[in-house]
C-alpha cells in the first residue's frame, strides 16, 4: 500500500495508523486524506498525549518504557487507558509498511526512522477520544547535532512547580501535546545563537531538563548524574535505559539534584532524547565546554544501551 508523490522532490509520506482508543480495530490511513475533524481537541486545545519512538534496524526502540510512560499519561490526563497488545502490534505493522515500502531492511532509507503516537480527548461534539501513530524518517538536523554537538543557553522554563499537590491540574509528568512554550522557547535559542536550552529553576540554579531531552552529566571516575526525576523535570525513558546498561559496564549512575555549576565542572554534558540520541554540549551559555578525551566513548556507550533495547 505505498503512497507515492506525483512530486519527487517532497518528502516520502509517512505511514499512518488509527488506533481505535477502547481496543478496536486498528487500520492504516492514507496520508493524503484527512483523519482529524475539525473540532478535535488536539487541534483547538493540544488536549492530548503523545510518545515518540526511535525505530532502528525495522525495530521499535525501548517500547516496553515508552508504553508505560504512554499509559501513565493517559491515566493522568483521564483518556481511556491504552491497549498494550493493540499498539505493540499496530507500532510493528506501521514499521513493517515503512521498511517494505523504503527497500527493505536492508536500505539504508529505512535503517532509522521515528514512530509517534498520538492520543486526543477528542471531537468535542462526540467526546470520543481518537488516537494515531505515525512512522517518518528522522530530522536530518539530528545527525547533524550528534556529530557537532549543541550550543545550549540555561534559562528558567517561566514558572516552578514545587510538589505534585501545588497544581494538580498540570498533569505533572504526563507527556502532553500542549508544546506552545517548548516550540517559543526553541525559536528564541536560534534566534540568539544557541541550538537548544536546558531549563534551571532561577531561585537556585538547580538543572531541570532539555526542552525536549534529558540532561546527562559525565564527572570523572566512570560517574554519570542525572536530574531527579519529579514535579518539574520529566522522567526519560532513555536516560532509564542508558544507566542500566551504564551500570552493567561498570559505571556508577544516579539520579539527584544538580545545580549549573555541577554543569560547568563536568567533564562532559550530554542531551540525551528518543529519536536524536546522544547529543554533546559543547558551549554553555556562550562559553565552550571542553571536549573531554571519551567524548566518542559515551557516545557509544549510550548508543550501546539504546540497542540492547531493541524489541
Amino acid at each position: 500500500m505505498a503512497q507515492s508523490s506525483s512530486f519527487p522532490h517532497l518528502a516520502p509520506q509517512p505511514v499512518i495508523y488509527l488506533v481505535e482508543p477502547f481496543g478496536g480495530s486498528v487500520r492504516r490511513q492514507n496520508a493524503n486524506m484527512p483523519h482529524i475533524f475539525w473540532d478535535d481537541a488536539v487541534a483547538t486545545r493540544g488536549d492530548g498525549i503523545f510518545e515518540t519512538i526511535l525505530v532502528n534496524n525495522a525495530r521499535p526502540v525501548n517500547l516496553e518504557r515508552h508504553l508505560e510512560r504512554f499509559r501513565r499519561s493517559a491515566a493522568q490526563l483521564d483518556l481511556p487507558e491504552p491497549n498494550p497488545e493493540q499498539w505493540r502490534a499496530a507500532t510493528r505493522e506501521a514499521i513493517a509498511d515503512y521498511v517494505r515500502e523504503r527497500g527493505g531492511e536492508d536500505s539504508a532509507e529505512s535503517a532509522e526512522a521515528s514512530c509517534v503516537w498520538t492520543m486526543s480527548r477528542g471531537r468535542a461534539t462526540t467526546g470520543v477520544p481518537t488516537a494515531w501513530l505515525t512512522v517518518r524518517p528522522t530530522d536530518p538536523e539530528d545527525a547533524r547535532l550528534r556529530a557537532e554537538g549543541v550550543r545550549v543557553a540555561t534559562a528558567g522554563r517561566g514558572y516552578t512547580v514545587d510538589s505534585d499537590a501545588s497544581a494538580p491540574w498540570l498533569a505533572l509528568g504526563a507527556k502532553t501535546l500542549n508544546y506552545t512554550a517548548t516550540m517559543a522557547a526553541l525559536r528564541w535559542a536560534r534566534e540568539h545563537g544557541y541550538d537548544d536550552i536546558i531549563y534551571i529553576d532561577p531561585r537556585t540554579e538547580r538543572v531541570l531538563e532539555g526542552t525536549r531531552s534529558t540532561v546527562l552529566v559525565v564527572k570523572r571516575g566512570n560517574r554519570m548524574r542525572t536530574p531527579k526525576a519529579g514535579p518539574d523535570v520529566m522522567a526519560g525513558t532513555t536516560i532509564q535505559a542508558v544507566f542500566e546498561y551504564a551500570t552493567s559496564q561498570g559505571w556508577r549512575c544516579a539520579s539527584k539534584n544538580l545545580y549549573a555549576d555541577d554543569l560547568r565542572s563536568a567533564q562532559s554534558v550530554w542531551l540525551v532524547s528518543s529519536v536524536r540520541g546522544p547529543v554533546r554540549v559543547t558551549h554553555l551559555d556562550g562559553a565552550a565546554l571542553p571536549e573531554p578525551d571519551n567524548a566518542s566513548e559515551i557516545a557509544q556507550l549510550i548508543d550501546a544501551s539504546l540497542a540492547a533495547q531493541d524489541t
